[in-house]
């Protein structure tokens, strides 16, 4: 038996969500299907580092999966990119050992989030930005994003459905790029909470509206109360933008 992991990028647009469900189209869904016609019919189960939401993107989602079948990584690239659907792409397949875990070998993941600052809609962008056609202050956006900065309990700041009792995480840097009008927001972090990024943008375009203040974000955080942080931000602009492992 060997274990591969991959490195899967996909467009979000067309799928209910990472996680497999039945009478729903979703990117794990694809790709077990896909393993199972290279299996000749055998059902093989991928675990990956953590789910993402309907209309979520990825560039560099990880998944593992094992196998009795002996190819190699280049091999499995062809084969399984062959079967998968132009909206899934395996960017990257390496053996790895068997006590690698794509979810609890995790260290830090990276989500990048992005924003079309416009007054108009640009229909290339609208599904992968979030269209705010109203005047954002950038700088107030850019002093707000570093309070996220260290490590939190983010009960105020994932959705109030969230069932992980740990509600703990680190981030450990936070950036904000605006050039012609398209914000692009970074967070690498230890790990994130159901909704947590969405919901942290969510806050930033308050704050950048002007319809928040920025000791609010300090009283959320201490708060542990999902009614003190800002609204949740639209899925379509998110993208799971890499993810790094600590073996």
């Amino acid at each position: 038996m060997k274990r591969f992991k991959c490195i899967v990028a996909y467009d979000g647009t067309q799928f209910n969500g990472f996680q497999i469900q039945q009478n729903q189209r979703t990117v794990q869904g694809e790709i077990q299907k896909a393993l199972k016609k290279v299996h000749k019919g055998e059902e093989i189960i991928i675990q990956a580092s953590g789910r993402t939401d309907t209309n979520v993107h990825a560039n560099g989602q990880a998944i593992h999966f094992d196998t009795t079948l002996s190819l190699t990584s280049e091999q499995w690239k062809r084969a399984l990119n062959t079967q998968l659907p132009s909206d899934v792409f395996i960017k990257k397949v390496e053996e790895v050992s068997e006590d690698f875990h794509a979810r609890y070998n995790v260290e830090r993941k990276e989500y990048r989030y992005a924003i079309w600052n416009h007054k108009d809609e640009d229909v290339f962008r609208r599904h992968y930005h979030y269209h705010y056609p109203y005047q954002l202050n950038i700088e107030l956006m850019k002093e707000a994003l570093q309070h996220f900065v260290g490590t939190y309990d983010f009960t105020s700041f994932c959705s109030a459905k969230t069932e992980k009792e740990n509600k703990v995480r680190t981030i450990y840097s936070a950036t904000l790029e605006e050039v012609n009008q398209e914000i692009v927001i970074s967070l690498v972090g230890s790990g994130f909470l159901h909704n947590m990024v969405r919901i942290i943008i969510g806050t930033l375009v308050e704050i950048g509206n002007g319809r928040r203040e920025m000791h609010s974000i300090k009283e959320a955080l201490n708060g542990a109360n999902r009614k003190l942080a800002g609204k949740t931000a639209p899925p379509h602009g998110l993208v799971l933008w890499e993810v790094n492992y600590n073996n």
